[in-house]
């Protein structure tokens, strides 16, 4: 197995070495190109002037190689300097890259180059979440072993990736199914198991009774078969590991607040957490008074009055009555159904030494996903209800005082202490006792990892006769998946057929042992890979801590909304513990989330079959789309991307007609990230990009002809009108460039930030000849226009670039015209526009005729509302407003202008 893993590694190594020799020193050079055929300036000095979709190919097939590695490595830290971490969520490798991907990293992309312009130390990581049920039915299904499976989808996505030119720092590439990353996901599990964080206990499963092995939730149909044998899906209680998640709930919900980035995801993580104001206990179960090894945890929504505990609730489905438990046939002889049943069994708190009996609720269902509960009598009414009916009797341990404040009574060392002074003594008590006391909800259950599965990360615990569970030395791990060649989709985990493989010696006693044959849920390997992306290579820890520190928490970090709650709360506990283990500083993963919306496009169904129909099969042509054989009318809806429902587009397609730079323009230009895009209706902004390359071209192509003209330029020529112009130009080109920054620093509004770009542009394509030709203003604002743009089109911007850096008598020298365009600084707003002066003269116009001016303070004059406000109130305003009705009302900030229409 270690074979067939680290072949992996191969690709990457490869695919650098064959880069470096393809990007050595390029040489710039004038060389014949032969009539007819479309060239570019960076190939044969000779400018195109119209760029068209033959030039296109050519600029973004010449300059694709030319910035691949300007982002690919992080080379010589300096920790002086400020960081950003930008990440997005690594993909699932199943082959095959889809539009919602494409639109994450093209996002992800712009910001990484965006920051590292400004002149940050920046990593855009990328790597496979690489484990999964799919590539075990892959082998099941077509005879490939999930390594080769796996890793050949890595190749070819990694292909797809690098064909839209994607800025990932792939020094950084980590792949979770490699055993150099799963040995230290399971040394983090071991951590975990160290701390009384992990723990083994009954819980249900889906058992298909055909091919008798355990069904993953998504293996289940809508009608509780089995996908694969068709049979009924029966419940089933299997002895498996959780993580005590639920240890770290009232810590993560107390460090919401500290998250303002957190827009929209910060409630649903509330909302998943739930009010921590309770906790388990730990007690030890008895019969005839005798200890019977089994304990069990039970939640109180009031621990402080847990010394007036009179006995314990549990669920008629509770795994004590239906799993392997040797209380099974007691319980369930004592149990009536229908009635609250007392029982023979006990339950000594661990805590309190005190001693309650086991009641099986008359309930289907308790509150939250509880199904074992502390019944106080003296402070829940529903508890003494209980008590009451099975002849239980129960003691108030909350006095109340005159001044109507409480204090504990009868609860030994604890008795005088306010409720809240007790709430917190006892629940600190139980924790250094390690018998529960971690306050969490009754909505919360902890993380059961297990999974019957070969493709995981293997469980490092080996069972012994002698010693019971045992985790694997550290100095063992990892331990390997072994190579097994057969899958059935029958019978249970496929490890459990390595005999060879699980006999092992007991870590503890040298004795004769068993490994663990379940593996864990990939959630696990997601939980952590943001801190190992920090230090990828590191082989003798999961990171170092410098580096962590440095690194951490990511800047940014861009996904779904499908991971908005599960993911973080993985990530976070994982970041949680990480922290307590003194292993890094931060507790929070992320600094801030931007969640992408979908990709959508149309789906046509049959109504009478629910049958989703291909385009080939669909009729277009009527004012309603139509069955081609049957006639039937369609049921036709906005749906996710998806290849089932035969609404899915290629990116390579889209890539090969309309480009990398147009398809990225399209995506940032198409709809705010948050919102999702309606691919049929928006292809109307394609041709829009399109045209505004073309017009961006034939910008640098005026540029470029007027100083090849001969005549020298000279600002000193232009006249009075003209120098206005190239003020407006100025100003525009400043307020753009203060707009577009702040839309990449605060909300990522990129719609926004196009736009602005193209208002720039528009200006500029209205200058005089005279204009080009002489003006600093309209050279600078250009050079500006194309640097601002090169995070979001970096092909288009850089062969522009090349062409304005090899201009004769150039106006601007503040510009680093001998670098590309993606190494040039970011732009900042002149001072002199800074000390603008505090008030802005308004043009107001009344059905579109000129009236007069209104001075409004500057930091107003973009509002709207505001100008409407100060000019009705203004002398102006009472002379020409009052007493009509105004219909409708626009301001242009840009050019300070307000026009009222009026009845």
């Amino acid at each position: 197995m270690r074979l067939i893993c680290h072949r992996f590694l191969a690709c990457p190594s490869c695919w650098r070495s064959q880069c470096n020799q393809a990007l050595g020193p390029a040489k710039w050079l004038r060389r014949p190109v032969p009539r007819g055929i479309r060239s570019i300036y960076s190939e044969t000095g000779e400018w195109e002037k119209k760029y068209e979709w033959e030039t296109r190919k050519k600029v973004e097939s010449w300059w694709c190689t030319r910035i691949k590695e300007q982002f690919n490595t992080t080379v010589g830290i300096d920790k002086s300097r400020p960081k950003f971490y930008v990440l997005s969520m690594f993909p699932y490798p199943s082959g095959k890259l889809h539009m919602g991907h494409v639109r994450v990293y093209t996002i992800s992309d712009a910001i990484a180059r965006f920051h590292r312009m400004r002149g940050l130390q920046v990593i855009n990581p990328m790597g496979w979440d690489a484990f999964g049920l799919p590539a075990e039915n892959a082998a099941v299904e077509h005879g490939l072993h999930p390594a080769n499976w796996t890793q050949s989808n890595i190749q070819h996505m990694r292909k797809q990736l690098d064909a839209l030119n994607l800025s990932f720092s792939w020094d950084r590439e980590i792949t979770t199914c490699l055993p150099e990353y799963y040995k230290w996901t399971q040394y983090l599990f071991i951590k975990l198991y160290e701390a009384g964080l992990v723990y083994q206990n009954e819980a249900m499963v889906n058992w298909d009774p055909v091919d008798q092995t355990v069904l993953a939730n998504e293996q289940v149909d809508e009608n509780g078969c089995s996908w694969r044998s068709g049979a009924k899906v029966e419940k089933k209680y299997l002895k498996q590991w959780f993580i005590k998640t639920s240890a770290y709930a009232k810590a993560m919900l107390d460090a919401l607040p500290g998250l303002p980035k957190w827009y929209g995801i910060k409630e649903m993580q509330a909302n998943w957490l739930g009010d921590c104001s309770g906790c388990y206990f730990e007690f030890m179960l008895k019969v005839s008074n005798k200890p019977t090894g089994e304990t069990i945890s039970a939640y109180t929504s009031t621990p402080e009055a847990i010394y007036g505990a009179s006995h314990l609730y549990i669920l008629p489905s509770h795994w004590l009555l239906h799993g392997n438990s040797c209380l099974k046939e007691i319980l369930r002889k004592e149990f009536v159904p229908g009635k609250d049943s007392l029982t023979s069994v006990t339950a000594v708190n661990l805590l309190t030494n005190q001693e309650v009996p086991v009641v099986i609720s008359a309930k289907s269902e308790f509150e939250g996903y509880l199904d074992t509960k502390i019944g106080v009598p003296c402070v829940q009414p529903d508890d003494a209800e209980v008590a009451q009916s099975v002849g239980l009797a129960s003691e108030n341990v909350i006095e109340a005082l005159p001044d109507g404040s409480e204090r504990l009574a009868s609860s030994g060392k604890f008795t005088g202490m306010s409720r809240q002074e007790a709430m917190s003594a006892i629940t600190q008590e139980a924790r250094n006792k390690g018998v529960g006391g971690h306050l969490t909800s009754s909505k919360l259950k902890d993380w059961l990892v297990s999974r019957q599965r070969y493709w995981g990360t293997p469980i490092p615990m080996v069972h012994c006769q002698s010693c019971g569970p045992v985790p694997v030395p550290y100095k063992d791990l990892p331990v390997e998946l072994p190579n097994i060649t057969s899958f059935t989709g029958k019978g249970g985990s496929p490890l459990t057929s390595a005999t060879y493989w699980i006999t092992c010696s007991c870590p503890r006693c040298k004795g004769p042992a068993k490994r663990e044959t379940d593996t864990m849920d990939t959630f696990v390997d997601s939980a952590w890979y943001y801190l190992r992306y920090t230090d990828p290579h590191n082989s003798d820890r999961p990171f170092h801590k410098e580096l962590a520190d440095y690194w951490m928490p990511v800047d940014l970090y861009i996904g779904g909304k499908e991971h908005a709650v599960m993911h973080l709360y993985y990530a976070r506990f994982f970041s949680h513990f990480c922290h307590d283990q003194k292993l890094t500083k931060h507790k929070e993963p992320f600094n801030e989330l931007l969640v992408q919306g979908l990709i959508k496009n149309r789906t046509f169904r049959l109504a009478t079959t629910g049958q989703y129909l291909k385009k080939e099969e669909i009729d277009l042509t009527g004012p309603e789309p139509v069955h081609i054989e049957t006639k039937e009318k369609l049921q036709v809806t906005w749906e996710k991307m998806s290849k089932s429902k035969h609404n899915g587009i290629e990116p390579e397609e889209i890539v090969q007609r309309y480009g990398i730079d147009t398809v990225r323009l399209y995506l940032l230009f198409a709809a705010p990230p948050e919102q999702d895009i309606l691919w049929d209706t928006k292809t109307d902004a394609i041709p829009g990009v399109q045209r505004w390359q073309s017009r961006l071209w034939h910008l640098a192509t005026k540029l470029i002809e007027a100083r090849d003209s001969g005549t020298l330029p000279s600002p000193q020529l232009l006249n009075q009108k003209e120098q206005a112009e190239t003020r407006r130009i100025w100003e525009q080109k400043n307020l753009v460039v203060s707009e577009v920054t702040g839309y990449f620093l605060k909300d990522y509004l990129f719609n926004a930030a196009i736009s602005r770009l193209m208002g720039l542009s528009n200006t500029l394509l209205q200058a005089s000849p005279r204009l080009i030709l002489h003006s600093v203003e309209f050279e600078d604002a250009l050079a500006t226009l194309c640097v601002m743009l090169a995070p979001m089109a970096p092909h288009i911007t850089s062969e522009i670039w090349k062409g304005l850096s090899h201009i004769q008598n150039k106006l601007c020298t503040h510009h680093h015209w001998d670098m590309d365009v993606l190494q040039q600084p970011w732009p900042t707003v002149d001072p002199e526009y800074d000390q603008q002066p505090d008030v802005v003269e308004v043009l107001v116009l009344i059905n579109n005729k000129p009236c007069g001016k209104v001075c409004v303070p500057q930091e107003v004059a973009r509002d709207a509302e505001v100008v409407r406000e100060l000019v009705i109130q203004s002398k102006l305003g009472s002379e020409h407003l009052q007493g009509r009705t105004v219909t409708k009302f626009f301001l242009s900030p840009r050019t300070a202008l307000i026009n009222f229409l009026v009845q």
